[in-house]
């Protein structure tokens, strides 16, 4: 029986392999995080039937990251396939890229005979105006979201004489930034929740600060709250429920758009032969640890939801395999297309995942990279800082350019609210080693500067008066040389 099944499933391999190539739909949300759908989190306080469905015939990455959890570094890392240290921009200042250096995949698959088209929120460093910087023959941005689906649904149901590759980027739900300032919703109103406490979602496990955080995060979130984008600082518990409450109000508002466009694909009989693929830039904390929105390591901002559907195939399989979104999207569409990878990409395909077929060899962790910038001053300084983050099986690091206690170490196995930080910690020094030691060769081997520049002094204490004028050392040379504008948040 085990010799039948691995015949029937190189054969089914060999038919996706063989076939004409597939059109490929890619949506994206905008600050969702990893276990907000309902399949994954029960729908008691949210219900998400359209990515269930999506889920349910396809596979969930359930150990997917964003690059940076934050909109620009986390978009332009995702459409070029290069780390947010290689492109420059690891905060939401407006830039633009080389687009022969940094080539989207509007471009690779426009090269390749398909046509490309997209319709939503860009925040990409390449100007709209022009196709042969991005690729994307057909461009529409600055709609809200339900204004997307028609657009989209309207592509889907024209006669296409090529594949086509379809991006469509939602942004909700996004809206939950305004929905924490009290300022009106752009994709339109969600009404009021409820009034008691008992018939909002809990608020988080994790609420409070983690218990010998690094002094830094301590500087940071004081700085969040001293920013009036971040209103949050004295939030009750309840006022936290209200918020998630609008969050999920939010997600239901775009899966509702997703199904739109779900039931186009289906309707124009382009099911079977279409990739399908959805994940978000970046996750949204809610509530963790007193922060909302993102840009921290925290598993609620950095840990993003990722669905591959195949076509002709219905799997509804979670795989556990860590994937980095920035890295490994562009590889497995380039893969699904049949078209080569360029050099210069360093993720992985997760083809044969998709497919459900056994790979023999897999990263064992994954890296991903902030620029905490978007803060006040705090006693008079500005407390901004990069940071970089590892996490493997057990355990996640995380260590930062300033700060007189500037790393963390959690066991999410025993500890998945990351409330304890035990990398001071002396029953864990070997692990702690350990991790640094995978961050720099990791660094090593990505050729990230910043990696070294932290470790390089056994992360010995940096003073915070450094942060009175913010400087930026994980950078490229590249980003100095390159045009950059205030952009908006």
């Amino acid at each position: 029986m085990k010799i039948i099944l691995a015949c029937l499933a190189f054969a089914a391999s060999l038919a996706v392999a063989s076939a004409a190539p597939p059109n490929i739909v890619f949506i994206m949300t905008d600050q969702h995080s990893a276990d907000a759908l309902s399949c994954r989190m029960g729908d008691r306080y949210l219900k998400t039937p359209a990515l269930d469905r999506l889920a349910a015939r396809g596979t969930f990455f359930s150990r997917a990251y964003t690059p940076n959890p934050l909109c620009m570094p986390a978009r332009n890392s995702i459409f070029t396939g290069r780390y947010p240290h290689e492109t420059g921009i690891t905060d939401n200042t407006k830039t633009t890229l080389d687009a022969a250096e940094f080539v989207t995949m509007g471009t690779h698959f426009r090269q390749a005979g398909y046509r490309t088209a997209y319709f939503g929120k860009w925040h990409l460093a390449y100007d709209e105006g022009a196709t042969k910087s991005h690729g994307f023959e057909t461009l529409e941005t600055g709609h809200i979201d339900a204004e997307n689906a028609v657009l989209a649904t309207k592509f889907l149901g024209k006669k296409h004489d090529k594949p086509f590759l379809l991006v469509v980027s939602f942004l909700n739900p996004h809206n939950v930034c305004e929905l924490a300032r009290g300022q009106e919703l752009n994709n339109g109103p969600i009404g009021e929740p409820p009034a008691t406490a008992a018939k909002l979602p809990p608020a988080p496990a994790n609420l409070a600060p983690p218990r010998d955080e690094p002094d830094t995060m301590t500087r940071i979130r004081a700085g969040y709250h001293a920013n009036p984008q971040f209103p949050v600082g004295n939030f009750n518990p309840k006022m936290w429920q209200a918020l998630r409450w609008g969050y999920y109000r939010l997600i239901e508002k775009v899966d509702a758009e997703i199904g739109k466009v779900l039931d186009a694909l289906q309707a124009a009989g382009l099911e079977e032969n279409t990739l399908i693929v959805f994940t978000a830039d970046h996750g949204e904390c809610a509530g963790a640890h007193g922060f909302n929105q993102k840009t921290v390591f925290l598993e609620e901002a950095a840990r993003v939801p990722f669905i591959i559907s195949v076509p002709g195939q219905r799997n509804g399989r979670v795989s556990e395999n860590f994937t980095n979104t920035g890295t490994d999207i562009l590889p497995t569409m380039l893969d699904f297309a049949g078209l080569a990878r360029p050099a210069k990409l360093s993720g992985a395909s997760l083809r044969p995942i998709a497919l459900g077929q056994s790979v023999a060899a897999w990263r064992d962790d994954v890296v991903v990279q902030n620029n905490m910038s978007q803060t006040h001053a705090v006693d008079g300084n500005v407390p901004t800082t990069e940071g970089r983050m590892i996490r493997t099986d057990r355990y996640k690091y995380c260590v930062y350019v300033h700060g007189r206690s500037r790393e963390s170490l959690v066991d999410l196995e025993k500890d998945p609210g990351e409330t304890i930080n035990l990398a001071r910690d002396p029953a864990h020094r070997e692990t702690l080693l350990a991790m640094r030691e995978r961050l720099r060769k990791w660094g090593e081997a990505n050729r990230d500067p910043l990696v070294a520049a932290m470790l390089a002094d056994d992360v010995k204490p940096r003073e915070f008066a450094v942060m009175k004028t913010p400087k930026n050392p994980g950078r490229s040379e590249a980003l100095s040389k390159q045009k950059k504008q205030p952009a908006k948040h």
